[in-house]
């Protein structure tokens, strides 16, 4: 697998190297260590680090941000050219065009059609492989728009969302994390155990749920929760390393250092 350094990514991406500081430092790419300790970037790093800006500019939540960047490193091949992509900031989306097919990075969804340009930020979906009841999206976006700055009002909209498309599941998730962030880990958890059942066992689902079981005190409860997750999805980074700490502080050290070795692994493996 190829590797750059910062020179490289400053004269490929076009960023200044202040700018590739602050988003490795903000935890949206973990690039390895050369042998004098200089950054070493992989193609999916690149990847990321220019998605990532360009959803920065767009005032994007940094959660919203961290959320898309890894369901888009799930999704990225190994190698590819970086002009065989082109990725797009689409209100709290990243959407993908990669040759004559688009996809949705949060679903994995394909998308069929557009209007605007695919670079220009400014996309609006025409349609897709699964038909989305009529204002679902704006109420989406709207709901995205305001998480900064009226949580209430996002709350709202993300349950207008819900209203028209029930197992819609990222209205369902993007609610229950503001929940969360808002401290209100009791609606949170109800949230999500209303999202389990409106869209069925989706391993993001049982992963925010763990969280706020975990900040309720409800350790063993949210253990199972994260197996949950893992038994969906064994390749949940994140979700490892939790269950890792989890089991440590619960005095289990085996399970804690098999979970800690998994997710090393998966780190490699990126």
């Amino acid at each position: 697998m190829s590797h750059y350094g910062v020179r490289e990514v400053e004269k490929l991406l076009r960023l200044p190297r202040s700018t590739v500081r602050a988003l490795v430092q903000a935890g949206f790419v973990a690039p390895q260590r050369g042998p004098r300790g200089a950054w070493q970037f992989s193609f999916q790093d690149l990847i990321v680090l220019r998605t990532a800006q360009e959803l920065w500019v767009a005032k994007v939540p940094r959660r919203r941000i961290a959320q898309s960047m890894r369901e888009l490193r799930r999704h990225l091949p190994d190698a590819m050219p970086l002009s065989g992509l082109r990725i797009s900031a689409v209100a709290d989306r990243v959407v993908v065009k990669e040759g004559a097919s688009h996809w949705q990075v949060d679903s994995g969804q394909y998308l069929l059609a557009f209007e605007g340009d695919p670079a220009s930020g400014s996309l609006s979906v025409v349609g897709g492989s699964k038909a989305e009841p009529a204002g679902v999206r704006q109420w989406l976006e709207r709901a995205a728009a305001l998480e900064s700055d009226d949580v209430k009002a996002a709350l709202v909209a993300y349950e207008h969302a819900i209203a028209l498309a029930p197992d819609l599941l990222d209205a369902q998730i993007n609610r229950g994390c503001l929940l969360h962030e808002s401290g209100r880990l009791v609606e949170a958890e109800s949230a999500y155990r209303a999202a389990l059942v409106a869209c069925g066992n989706a391993p993001a689902i049982f992963y925010n749920l763990a969280v706020v079981l975990e900040d309720l005190g409800r350790k063993d409860q949210a253990v199972e929760a994260y197996k949950e997750a893992l038994e969906r999805d064994p390749r949940l980074v994140d979700c490892h390393y939790n269950l890792a700490l989890l089991y440590e502080e619960l005095g289990k050290s085996r399970e804690a250092i098999r979970h800690m070795a998994h997710y090393r692994k998966l780190l490699k493996g990126k």
